[in-house]
């Protein structure tokens, strides 16, 4: 089966929501064990395009595996009055291989100019899956936006902490 995300599926979670955007951001391709993100290339606002994040309450551990483009998958872990205790972000190739903790939420970003393409090794069913914190925020303690040719982690205002980024 393949979803189709849309800009308004982003729209909360953006730095600037008022800002042009991509019209199909990603596509989620399901079997019965495993789903590929297709992320588009591109920007919504100043912001690189990005998949639009949940906390897992998965049971175990999720493993993605990065198959083409370039890219970033943050992973976010916040304590229990919403606020970011950690913070981390990998770079992804083709072949890298993440696995995200329980508990954790993790989006994928196409800091490319190609479609950046995942693989993760589950299909979760919406039990496990808590966008709310997110949406409440309008997103990760951190964007990830383009200044001068850089990649650049722009705090978020609607975090009263920003952790230390730490990387993989």
């Amino acid at each position: 089966m393949v979803i189709t995300k849309t800009s308004k599926d982003l729209k909360p979670i953006l730095m600037e929501p008022g800002e042009k955007g991509l019209k199909t951001p990603y596509y989620l391709i399901q079997d019965k064990e495993q789903v590929i993100f297709v992320v588009s290339p591109g920007r919504n606002g100043v912001e690189f395009n990005k998949t639009s994040g949940y906390f897992s309450e998965f049971p175990g551990m999720q493993k993605y595996l990065s198959l083409h483009g370039s890219g970033i998958l943050l992973m976010q872990r916040n304590d229990e009055l919403g606020e970011a205790k950690e913070f981390k972000m990998v770079t992804l190739s083709p072949f890298k291989q993440v696995t995200v903790p329980v508990g954790w939420t993790m989006c994928l970003v196409n800091t490319g100019n190609d479609f950046l393409v995942v693989l993760r090794n589950s299909v979760l069913d919406e039990k496990y899956k808590d966008p709310k914190p997110i949406i409440e925020k309008r997103g990760f303690s951190f964007y990830v936006v383009e200044k001068k040719g850089e990649i650049v982690f722009e705090p978020n205002p609607r975090y009263r902490l920003h952790p230390q980024i730490s990387t993989e």
